[in-house]
């Protein structure tokens, strides 16, 4: 009787607690969003369940928020209704607009610690230069990237080019391109030398032509564009003539998500996308590739690119304390170096590339150290306040100029102008 008394009450002690535990657990919302192929949702949400296993005071409900533009849309409403998530990642080029909306907070309360400001330290300076502004750190780099070209091996042996040997200038990609574009008998052509994506995200892509040809699109503040510039002009002339003069790339609109499999299909033997792509494209192409930086004209140059962690006003101080462990602990080596080996994203810390898996991964696949080697000569993306109308502007002058409808110089002056419009109370 004794026994079956301590026995309850000892069952009794163990769901108080569990129940104690349970209603002192930390909750937290967490939206992504998901850019390229593969399996980057379920990484995400595996790494998300490993976390959780090894921290059972802390709950994350993980959401897949569709694109990049769909997520800054989400986490915008939602905290204009009173009903933000406590962490997010959100494209780096849209911390001034976040920071405009005053919607998110500062890491740097939450990294007090010398051992949490060395980790801070940590991470790429190009990477941090869309991550701080103001003396304060408003994003932490995660799903990083720079745009990098990819090339079919096969297709460049059959057309008397060097396999191994990318083109490294804006002359050289209209040469190799020209050699590899193949039509058929009545003239159509069966493959393109080159394919740049013009939808989705056509003001990176286009980026890397006018920071290798020396000029950047905004400058660090977020309140002024360079839009007309005379080398953005001849930049965009270049990308037009792609198509134009040279033939060397389909005209028009060309579509961001169906460029790998444009690729696969050998549709296109060279292309230009996301090194977010990159396993992507290792699981999927049925050919060897080979991968480059961004042909240059005056120097090496790419934007930097991808998702950056934030964290959003409205939380719990112990709220953002577990969201600031674990963004701490999903950008450590061994989840950073698991995330850049399923995805082919740029790991943002030099430790990720020290661990021994990351070296065994680079000794066997040395692709993946390009967009890594390329960040030397990287630039911040463009970012701006009010970043989704400014790049809007940008957009619409290369879908102009592209289509024929205007020329480079006319569509890029009329950007400029509404940019200005936007920005002036910035300055």
């Amino acid at each position: 009787m004794l026994k079956s008394t301590l026995l309850k009450a000892v069952a009794t002690t163990a769901l108080t607690f569990s129940t104690w535990a349970s209603a002192q657990a930390v909750d937290l919302q967490f939206y992504f969003p998901v850019a390229v192929g593969g399996g980057a949702a379920e990484v995400i949400q595996g790494m998300t369940d490993e976390y959780m296993a090894n921290h059972p005071d802390v709950k994350i409900d993980a959401v897949y928020s569709g694109s990049y533009q769909d997520t800054v849309a989400k986490v915008i409403t939602a905290s204009r209704g009173g009903n933000a998530p406590q962490l997010s990642v959100v494209l780096s080029a849209d911390m001034y607009t976040l920071i405009d909306e005053d919607l998110v907070v500062p890491f740097d309360d939450y990294l007090t610690t010398d051992e949490e400001k060395a980790w801070l330290a940590g991470f790429y300076p190009s990477f941090m230069e869309n991550s701080q502004t103001g003396g304060k750190t408003y994003g932490i780099p995660f799903q990083r990237s720079t745009p990098v070209l990819y090339w079919n091996k096969e297709a460049f042996k059959a057309a008397g080019l060097d396999p191994e040997v990318a083109p490294a200038s804006w002359d050289e990609l209209v040469e190799f391109g020209k050699k590899l574009t193949k039509k058929d008998a009545n003239g159509n052509v069966t493959q393109w030398g080159v394919r740049i994506p013009s939808s989705g995200f056509p003001y990176w892509t286009f980026q890397g032509f006018a920071i290798s040809n020396g000029v950047t699109l905004a400058n660090a503040e977020g309140n002024k564009t360079s839009f007309d510039d005379p080398k953005v002009v001849e930049a965009l002339q270049y990308f037009v003539d792609l198509s134009a003069k040279h033939g060397v790339m389909a005209p028009g609109i060309i579509e961001w998500g169906a460029t790998p499999k444009a690729f696969f299909e050998g549709e296109s033997a060279i292309i230009l996308t996301t090194t977010g792509n990159l396993t992507n494209i290792k699981t999927n192409a049925p050919f060897d590739f080979g991968v480059a930086m961004l042909p240059e004209k005056e120097q090496r140059g790419a934007p930097t690119g991808g998702g950056n962690f934030y964290l959003f006003k409205g939380a719990s101080d112990e709220q953002l304390d577990a969201a600031v462990d674990f963004v701490q602990w999903i950008t450590a080596p061994a989840q950073s170096a698991k995330w850049t080996m399923a995805t082919g994203y740029v790991a943002p810390r030099a430790e990720t590339w020290e661990t021994e898996a990351m070296k065994t991964y680079a000794a066997e696949f040395p692709q993946v150290l390009v967009a890594r080697d390329q960040l030397e000569f990287a630039k911040a993306e463009l970012s701006t306040y009010q970043n989704q109308r400014v790049t809007g502007f940008f957009n619409d002058a290369l879908a102009a100029a592209i289509t024929g409808q205007k020329t480079p110089e006319e569509a890029l002056k009329e950007a400029q102008t509404q940019a200005d419009a936007v920005l002036a109370e910035y300055r």
